[in-house]
């Protein structure tokens, strides 16, 4: 917490804070929308029948349009696009900077994070996380940065992964995620949070005899890279488990708390064999190094994130060749992302696969909120919802992270609904969408005659004669005809299943 902040609150108390907080965020929404974050002055309602390419490249790739985006995309080209997201540095984000930094504690080293208490830990990584989803400019690298954080799965409610978790999706996700998969790999392996979510602070080998602790050895290989049929043995996980043993966490009183080093007197310095590839004794603390390319350089890696990535991207059950190909491009070019994404988005499969993926959780309430050009700060309400559907950000308890399939989010639709139907509408406390300047911008009422018009919106495409009665049958007429009976149909619209899909 800032020190005006605490000044504040000493001063005021919480109510005082409360109020000053709601004026900030006032302010911040009103500079957010003069750097174009608000509803654009046009809109463009022409559609086909079906959903066009730079429509599903943004849903699949960027969680979403915003409006004015398709056409943008249009415009440009999808590799011009996806080569200006893959240069993410390059693009101005500082309308969604405004909004994600006000939070202090997802941007502090590990140790200063201590100071803050678990919930506030949790609550504003969770929340400057959800506002980068909806507001970065930055769209692939946003994408990428939830898939890498499924693939490296971390449950801030083990130990003091509260405090850790966001430091390792600052410096090891979001850094690497559009880089270099082997600098990633590396800089997750040895971050404090996943040394305490696998037990890699526990892996010390003093003594002949000792037995190193696999867990994450075992989850390195199984789920990070190789995968779960690539090809290694029992045999392998223990002398992987060897290599990684010595890597030690400060914690407690220790100074420079949450800091990583490595103790030689922990670490077994023997000769190994990983993958039929000896590693020689004395190598010290370069053995995860030598394990790590080891592992980055076997076939089976680049092809087991290969198929993760189609998964996410393409289908739950992506075509293999597509998967061949994806993984050659990464293998050529020494597991740099950019080949691979290039590959798998300007694929024939990708763009054969509109409306073939089922939105989880975080992607639906994204899109929704990117849709309808919402202006929200992430508040309670929102993450309760995101809690009640089932995807609450950093809170998934196994390594393997969230799944990809639709069966597990079925049993949460009512919530889907729920959300659907209360966003339009304005009942979702601290978030507000404007409906009548979406109508304004798409031609007015003339062109808008009832919330079934905003259809190209929401589903890239024209409402079919079945959506649009259903639609009708509820909130027939334009928005003058009545605000809430409109804002309940662009709801069902929300809650349908072509927004569902994507």
């Amino acid at each position: 917490m800032n020190p005006s902040r605490r000044r504040l609150l000493r001063a005021g108390g919480a109510g005082a804070a409360a109020l000053a907080l709601a004026g900030c965020e006032g302010a911040l929404s009103r500079a957010a929308s003069l750097l174009g974050q608000g509803v654009p002055g046009t809109i463009d309602l022409a559609a086909g029948e079906s959903p066009d390419p730079a429509f599903h490249l943004l849903a699949r790739a960027a969680m979403g349009p915003r409006p004015g985006e398709v056409e943008e995309v249009r415009a440009a080209g999808a590799a011009a696009w996806i080569e200006a997201q893959l240069a993410a540095d390059l693009l101005d984000d500082g309308a969604c900077e405004l909004r994600a930094r006000r939070f202090e504690s997802p941007h502090l080293p590990p140790g200063d994070a201590f100071e803050f208490k678990r919930e506030v830990i949790l609550r504003e990584h969770a929340r400057a996380t959800l506002l980068r989803a909806v507001y970065s400019r930055r769209r692939l690298r946003e994408t990428m940065a939830a898939f890498w954080s499924d693939h490296f799965n971390l449950d801030t409610g083990k130990g003091s992964g509260a405090w850790l978790v966001p430091s390792h999706d600052r410096d090891a996700v979001r850094r690497h995620a559009l880089g270099s998969f082997r600098e990633l790999l590396r800089a997750s392996a040895l971050s404090p949070a996943m040394l305490v979510y696998l037990d890699g602070k526990e892996n010390r080998v003093r003594r002949p005899g000792d037995r190193p602790n696999e867990n994450f050895a075992r989850e390195l290989l199984e789920l990070h890279t190789l995968g779960v049929r690539g090809g290694y043995t029992q045999g392998d996980v223990v002398e992987a488990a060897r290599c990684l043993s010595g890597w030690h966490l400060r914690e407690g009183r220790e100074w420079r708390r949450g800091s990583v080093e490595f103790r030689a007197g922990d670490h077994d310095d023997g000769a190994k064999t990983v993958l039929g590839r000896r590693i020689p004794a004395g190598a010290g603390e370069e053995d995860v190094d030598l394990l790590l390319g080891i592992l980055c350089d076997h076939p089976a890696t680049s092809r087991h994130v290969a198929r993760r990535l189609c998964r996410r991207l393409v289908a739950d059950d992506p075509p293999e060749p597509l998967v061949e190909r994806a993984a050659a491009a990464f293998r050529a070019a020494d597991l740099a992302v950019g080949p691979l994404l290039r590959t798998i988005l300007l694929s024939e499969e990708f763009a054969a696969s509109r409306g073939g993926k089922v939105k989880r959780p975080l992607g639906f309430v994204v899109s929704a909120l990117r849709a309808l050009a919402a202006d929200t700060h992430a508040g309670p309400a929102l993450l309760e919802f995101l809690s009640r559907l089932g995807q609450p950000p950093f809170q998934y308890p196994t390594p393997d992270g969230y799944p990809e399939e639709p069966e597990p989010w079925m049993g949460t639709l009512l919530w889907r609904w729920n959300f659907a139907l209360a966003l339009p509408a304005n009942r979702v406390a601290g978030t507000t969408v404007d409906l009548a300047a979406l109508v304004r911008a798409a031609g007015g009422e003339g062109a808008v005659r009832s919330p079934a018009d905003l259809a190209p919106l929401l589903l890239g495409r024209r409402a079919r004669a079945a959506e649009r009665a259903a639609v009708e049958g509820h909130a027939r007429g334009p928005l003058s005809s009545g605000r809430d009976r409109f804002a309940e149909g662009v709801g069902l619209l929300l809650a349908s299943p072509g927004f569902q899909a994507c």
